[in-house]
């Protein structure tokens, strides 16, 4: 069976954006435009392909990203007679739709992964918002190529500049305009693409025909000034070029694009698209850049990993020739056909029927059936190949980041890092029969995200659910009730707080016990202090273990404690950090050196060593300054100017600090990092100050050290 499209017809890319700037809807108008759909649904009435889970339709907002398939003929390929594209000039697009709220930031970092572009989408009132800049922020650090599409410019207090300015601002200074919109408002009508010179408007049923014109005088001249520095920031990038523009020769529209295409590529150049969604204007062209200037699977660089038996790297290329691999990275539970393994392949092919091997735990499984995502729909296929995402059915092995490849051929690929949950609660199951069904319920949901954890409480027997916010935990909730048909009590929100070290401290300790037969010794000496930072490029030494939040260092000499309970040490050091020391916190960033201590031949053992360590941890955290740390969270909140005064107040007297201040329309916007602690229950607070006119919006910023006074009431709602 061959490929049905070749691998430089295919674009993977993900639409992303602040919550409300329009994703969703750009979303049904592409599967609209490229015939998925006969009908577009739209987000105020619930009627949306994308946003396809309940509670997605009841709020108006995006959850869980969703995988579309769909094919696509640029506008300026000539359809056949009939009216209908020939096969050879469409595209595949492999698309995921993707949440814009902070709480389900998992989502869009996941799908940022395994895509090879995207599709950044801007409220052209608002322009760069918090999660806008978040989202970008992930992109950078996947490097993956972008197109921004200012939205909503139909929008009372709709600005494209403004919007424009923005980007460059808070985002990068690479971005260049396009195209400009032929007036803005209720007086928007169609856009002028640079490039072309041209100006484009958009008739017929929901804008399907699309009408190229000369451009209206009145905007000539500003076409032309803006024509001439988006040329300027093209030849840029081609000294050929370049030198012939110097010369007065400028390159034809089709050399443009072509370097455009590879600067787009490079992520050296961000082009900037005008339109309006809801009002069907513009979408189209925008598909039209991710042929012309988003990569396909052949214009990324090979995937990197390494061998799970040498540890050594390798790497991949986007060709169905080379051995399989593929990365799965996201789970879903389906209520007809079971659980989903969405998975990204990056080289080689997997027919359904045969067996898969996951190089992450070393198990191997037969993969029953493939499917391809048209959002809620599923089309069965035999075979995947390099480039393309499928999801595989019933896989029981396979989570989220883990490697699926060629036995013979075993690969590990970088996983995906996710960032730790802020918001915990308090769950308990209303009946005996909720009981039950809870732990399964709680596991298949903490399968499908990785930022919702389940922990218990060893003191109480509670069991403990973190997020990532409020609104995510409510949803998780929602989604046990209505899915799994679990009732549950659960308590007030708790904030995840940290502990950590200031100082450094040593600490010796035995464990002997002698019990009649054989008894039990342990002896290590510790040294630990605050984890520093590793410098970029600098080598990690062989006798140093480096997590996220901690650092374990063998320095034993001369076989003082035998290698086989070195792992032994680190883990009891572990299960003491996760103890905590001040109030029961997990302890983070602390660098553990074992220095020295000694063995018995006949009553050491794992255990006692573990013991010994953790003993020796706690006695030494005692004494290198402990500290609790909060989360501090960058807080965006939005109202009038007249209620500015009271909502300033309102942030400060929460411990926050106001950063700054900025117009947006006829809107004001205080920027500010307040504790999470003072946070619970700020929406509604802001609302009633506002007169309901105000909103706000918070994300996870860094941890903090907690002032005195507000250590001591911590440990002593712990006791």
């Amino acid at each position: 069976m061959n490929r049905d499209y070749p691998l430089e017809k295919v674009r993977n890319f993900g639409i992303i954006a602040h919550i409300d700037a329009g994703k969703t809807t750009t979303s049904e108008r592409v599967l609209f435009y490229t015939g998925m759909t006969h009908k577009i649904g739209e987000v105020h009435e619930g009627e949306t392909v994308t946003d396809w889970m309940e509670q997605e339709r009841e709020r108006g907002i995006t959850i869980t990203a969703a995988a579309i398939t769909c094919f696509w003929n640029p506008t300026y390929v000539p359809k056949g007679a009939d009216g209908k594209p020939n096969h050879d000039s469409l595209f595949r697009f492999n698309i995921i739709d993707t949440p814009g709220h902070i709480d389900f930031t998992a989502e869009v970092k996941r799908s940022l992964r395994v895509l090879d572009g995207a599709v950044v989408v801007f409220d052209g009132v608002a322009g760069v918002e918090p999660q806008s800049e978040t989202n970008w922020r992930y992109a950078d650090d996947g490097n993956v190529p972008r197109i921004c599409f200012i939205n909503k410019l139909d929008r009372t207090g709709a600005s494209f500049e403004r919007s424009y300015a923005s980007i460059l601002d808070r985002l990068t200074k690479n971005a260049v305009r396009m195209q400009i919109p032929i007036g803005l408002e209720d007086k928007f009508e169609g856009v002028i693409d640079l490039l072309k010179m041209k100006a484009y408007y958009f008739e017929g049923n929901m804008g399907i025909v699309i009408r190229e014109e000369e451009i209206p005088a009145e905007y000539l001249d500003e076409a032309k000034k803006f024509r001439g520095e988006l040329v300027e920031k093209i030849v840029s990038e081609d000294d050929k070029q370049m030198s012939d523009y110097l010369e007065g020769k400028e390159p034809t529209v089709e050399e443009l694009k072509a370097t455009l295409r590879k600067a787009c590529i490079a992520v050296k150049i961000v082009p900037v698209y005008a339109g309006s969604a809801l009002k069907n204007k513009g979408v189209q062209l925008v598909l039209d850049a991710v042929v012309d200037y988003l990569p396909s699977p052949l214009d990324i660089p090979p995937v990197h990993g390494t061998d799970p038996k040498t540890g050594e790297d390798i790497f991949r290329k986007a060709s169905d020739e080379e051995p399989f691999s593929a990365l799965a990275f996201k789970l879903q539970n389906d209520p007809f056909v079971g659980q989903l393994t969405f998975f990204r392949v990056y080289s080689g092919t997997i027919e359904a029927g045969t067996y898969i091997y996951n190089s992450t735990t070393n198990e191997k499984e037969r993969l029953g059936r493939i499917v391809r995502l048209q959002a809620d729909k599923r089309e069965e296929v035999k075979k995947v190949f390099a480039g393309e995402i499928a999801a595989a059915v019933g896989l029981k092995s396979a989570k989220t980041s883990h490697t699926l490849c060629d036995e013979n051929q075993p690969i590990i690929l970088d996983p995906i890092k996710f960032v730790d949950p802020v918001v915990s609660l308090r769950i308990e199951p209303k009946t005996k029969a909720d009981q039950e069904k809870m732990g399964m319920a709680l596991k298949k949901l903490s399968d499908e995200d990785p930022t919702f954890i389940i922990s218990s409480n060893s003191d109480t027997g509670e069991t403990i659910i973190s997020g990532m916010g409020e609104l995510h935990l409510e949803i998780m909730i929602e989604r046990m009730k209505r899915e799994f048909g679990v009732e549950a009590n659960v308590g007030a929100p708790q904030v995840a707080y940290r502990e950590t070290i200031l100082g450094a401290a040593e600490a010796e300790h035995k464990y002997i016990k002698q019990t009649g037969g054989k008894g039990q010794y342990g002896h290590v000496k510790l040294n630990i202090k605050p984890l520093e930072k590793i410098e970029e490029g600098k080598k990690i030494p062989k006798n140093v273990k480096r997590y996220d939040d901690f650092e374990f260092v063998d320095s034993i000499k001369g076989g003082v404690i035998p290698q086989e309970f070195i792992p032994a040490c680190e883990k009891g050091v572990r299960e003491a950090m996760e103890r905590g020391i001040v109030a029961g916190y997990k302890m983070v960033n602390i660098s553990c050196e074992l220095t020295y201590g000694s063995y018995h031949d006949v009553d050491s053992s794992e255990i006692a060593y573990k013991i010994a360590a953790s003993q020796a941890f706690q006695e030494a955290a005692k004494r290198a300054r402990p500290v609790i740390l909060e989360p501090i969270m960058k807080v965006d909140a939005v109202m009038p100017e007249q209620f500015m005064g009271d909502v300033t107040g309102s942030l400060s007297g929460k411990r926050g600090a106001i950063e700054g201040m900025e117009e947006r329309g006829q809107l004001r916007v205080i920027h500010a990092k307040v504790p999470l602690a003072e946070m619970f229950g700020y929406t509604t607070a802001i609302r009633s100050m506002t007169q309901g006119r105000g909103s706000m919006m918070m994300e996870f910023d860094h941890y903090e050290v907690v002032p005195p006074q507000v250590e001591k009431t911590i440990v002593e709602s712990r006791k």
